[in-house]
């Protein structure tokens, strides 16, 4: 978390691996950085060498990069009415968790999945035992941090209300969110982002939820309408948020000091560049 008064750390997504990540970030002016521990298409995880863990840690420690996050496996789901489904996800957010631990990050996001096909108060008991189940089997510092949805499809996690019912089931300070804001855009959470909207919508996620479990902002623009429900992501200020919605989420005070992460397209589609980071820096001012 950024101190208080100082610059937002506003980064962004980067590939290329543990191994090359860092150098990525820097080349694009990041300040904070999401990386995939291992693949993101597989259920089996390839974990670092000690070695590698080591370099990366040390190479942070000489870098510009203040934060540090690992994003979790597309397959995962906690919700699933699939046993096997519900195994693989498990044992693969453990795998990760373990990942982000031997690294030094701040936390593994995840997508807390669907439960569709299947009775919805299942579904969120399956969340919530998962999801102690993996904290406990790494211990730590990391954080586990679940992600808010754009909702559709049985998906779990599009409303503050579902945020909030998992991260204090769970109870456990290692437990922690992600706002994205595309997500809670197209989950209809808001109509647009003003200063209005933005102080209401983090006014009902303070009593819900609490500030200090927000760990990360997901700052993407979104491609599709309010309350779509469709998961599309936008270069800042190409889509309906809009550049206007960006500096009013920039202004409210209580997000400033939380790392803001770019998982856009790119201007050239090959993900998150240097002009998403400068046009998001810009909204602060």
């Amino acid at each position: 978390m950024a101190k208080k008064g100082a610059a937002p750390w506003v980064g962004a997504h980067v590939g290329g691996g543990i191994a090359n990540a860092l150098a990525r970030a820097e080349a694009i002016g990041a300040t904070a950085i999401q990386l995939f521990g291992s693949s993101p298409r597989s259920w089996r995880a390839t974990m670092p060498s000690v070695d590698a863990a080591k370099a990366f840690r040390a190479a942070r420690e000489k870098s510009a990069v203040r934060a540090v996050f690992l994003h979790a496996a597309y397959l995962v789901n906690l919700a699933s009415v699939s046993p096997d489904m519900y195994a693989f996800s498990t044992q693969s957010l453990i795998d990760h968790l373990k990942i982000a631990e031997m690294i030094g990050a701040e936390g593994l996001i995840f997508h807390l999945g669907s439960g569709k096909g299947g009775d919805r108060e299942e579904a969120f008991a399956r969340e919530i035992v998962a999801i102690k189940k993996i904290l406990a089997a790494v211990p730590g510092k990391t954080k586990l941090i679940m992600e808010n949805t754009a909702g559709g499809g049985g998906k779990i996690g599009a409303s503050i209300e579902d945020v909030a019912r998992i991260y204090h089931a769970v109870g456990a300070e290692r437990l922690q969110v992600c706002y994205d804001t595309a997500h809670g855009f197209e989950a209809g959470l808001v109509e647009e982002y003003t200063p209005a909207t933005v102080k209401k919508l983090f006014d009902a996620w303070e009593s819900a939820v609490g500030m200090d479990a927000l760990a990360a902002i997901h700052t993407n623009d979104s491609k599709t309408r309010s309350g779509s429900h469709h998961d599309q992501h936008e270069n800042i200020g190409e889509g309906y948020i809009g550049l206007r919605g960006f500096v009013a989420l920039a202004h409210e005070a209580r997000l400033r000091e939380k790392p803001w992460i770019l998982e856009v397209p790119g201007f050239d589609n090959e993900g998150p560049d240097k002009k998403n980071i400068d046009i998001l820096t810009n909204c602060f001012t």
